[in-house]
């Protein structure tokens, strides 16, 4: 994707309130998801939990901008997209994945905040126990995060996009921010850049320019 504007942070994680805030005591969440005062040694510990937004595209409220009003941490990957409107063209910042959010927080808060918006939904998956959501490692998803935050535009894919001859060369990062990354380049015909492929196993995949000093085949 070729982008001529100024690139924003390629990612939405934030936390507001002030780095010490316990979000389990915070009182704008509690006021707002109908939590009650409960005692930090009586809950659990956060997650990185995956959710999904029913909310329609062009909604004014997206569940990740509530989330982060409300002091929570989430990611959602965001990327350029051009689009028409009364025969105009423009581009507008936006989830990659429209429904797809991975939230950071324990379960009795989100269980709280989701009790309150029909919209905002965990997701579960086949032959899991009954009620048991879909959860990334907090090991993942540093690594995820920290990949797609030091560059200026990366590029997303879902797994189902990249081929076989799209990724066949593994490599070592030894250098720059991503050293000691392992994975797979992304080859891609006529391109001249080197892009690294970091992957949020079975639900997204980044690529990421490196320098290609720092590249060993392994």
């Amino acid at each position: 994707m070729t982008n001529t504007l100024s690139t924003p942070k390629p990612i939405q994680v934030k936390k507001t309130g002030g780095g010490t805030c316990n979000c389990l005591i915070c009182n704008e969440i509690q006021t707002n998801a109908g939590l009650e005062l409960l005692p930090q040694s009586n809950t659990s510990p956060k997650r990185w939990y995956i959710m999904r937004d029913l909310k329609r595209h062009n909604a004014k409220l997206p569940a990740y901008k509530f989330l982060e009003e409300q002091g929570v941490t989430v990611f959602t990957p965001m990327h350029w997209r051009l689009s028409t409107r009364g025969g105009k063209k423009t581009t507008k910042y936006v989830p990659f994945i429209q429904d797809l959010l991975f939230v950071h927080e324990s379960r009795e808060i989100l269980d709280a905040i989701v009790s309150k918006i029909p919209t905002l939904q965990y997701r579960f998956q086949k032959g899991k126990p009954y009620g048991e959501p879909m959860m990334v490692s907090d090991a993942e998803m540093h690594r995820f995060i920290h990949a797609v935050g030091n560059v200026g535009n990366p590029q997303y894919y879902q797994p189902s996009e990249l081929r076989p001859d799209m990724c066949n060369r593994r490599v070592r990062i030894v250098g720059g921010h991503l050293d000691g990354y392992e994975g797979k380049l992304l080859t891609i015909r006529g391109s001249r850049v080197k892009r690294l492929l970091v992957e949020l196993p079975n639900w997204l995949v980044a690529a990421v320019e490196v320098n290609p000093e720092y590249i060993q085949l392994i």
